[in-house]
């Protein structure tokens, strides 16, 4: 006797909106990650071979949240103008054209840097740092910043919120210290899944690991 199966996409839908259902939200509203973003640093190409060696490749270790993106099993130390050091941090693949490093205000008082608030990728004018791996030296010129909060999300989600690439929204967080987070940047791409980041010292603030709701809303 044929035995009927259900495609997985179907079953993944059905989970999905029973999940929602339990959870009080109405059948179609996204699911809604916000992940607590650590320090890290995105690295070229080129500084991959200086800091770890000629043809060297970054080594995943983890799978992140967004597809295709991971943690490498790298890590790389920090050294900013107090001489004072980060001896340990993330390096997340895969590699970019430039070099940035991703620290929180605490990060940036310890190192004696004065962190801009930006978008990634906009680190024109930002301060530099030293990274030391296990093979070279690099003096990165420019490139460390605090990333602004911020919320990834495909064109379905877009339409959903009713937003757009570069709009501004907010974060509820409801937790024992209740928090909502202003001025979320949007940013829009295909295949990219809704989550917010945030930083460590913006997810602590708000006790993000113990929150018992989050809502993301246009202002």
């Amino acid at each position: 006797m044929a035995v009927a199966t259900l495609d997985r996409k179907l079953v993944e839908q059905i989970v999905r909106e029973i999940v929602l259902k339990h959870l009080g939200a109405p059948p179609g509203k996204p699911e809604l990650v916000v992940s607590i973003s650590a320090r890290h640093v995105h690295l070229s190409d080129q500084d991959v071979e200086t800091l770890f060696g000629p043809g060297h490749k970054l080594t995943p270790m983890k799978e992140l949240y967004q597809t295709g993106f991971f943690a490498a099993e790298e890590t790389v130390m920090i050294v900013g103008p107090r001489r004072r050091m980060l001896p340990s941090v993330r390096v997340l693949g895969p590699t970019r054209k430039q070099t940035q490093v991703e620290l929180a205000f605490t990060d940036g008082i310890s190192l004696g840097i004065d962190l801009p608030v930006r978008q990634s990728g906009d680190i024109a004018g930002t301060p530099g740092c030293v990274m030391v791996g296990p093979h070279g030296v690099v003096d990165l010129k420019e490139g460390v910043i605090r990333a602004e909060r911020h919320v990834h999300m495909g064109p379905a989600d877009a339409a959903y919120y009713g937003v757009k690439d570069g709009d501004r929204m907010c974060l509820r967080v409801k937790s024992s210290c209740p928090t909502i987070f202003e001025g979320l940047v949007v940013r829009v791409g295909e295949g990219i899944k809704l989550e917010v980041h945030l930083d460590t010292d913006e997810g602590n603030a708000a006790d993000l690991e113990h929150a018992e709701y989050v809502e993301l809303f246009k202002p």
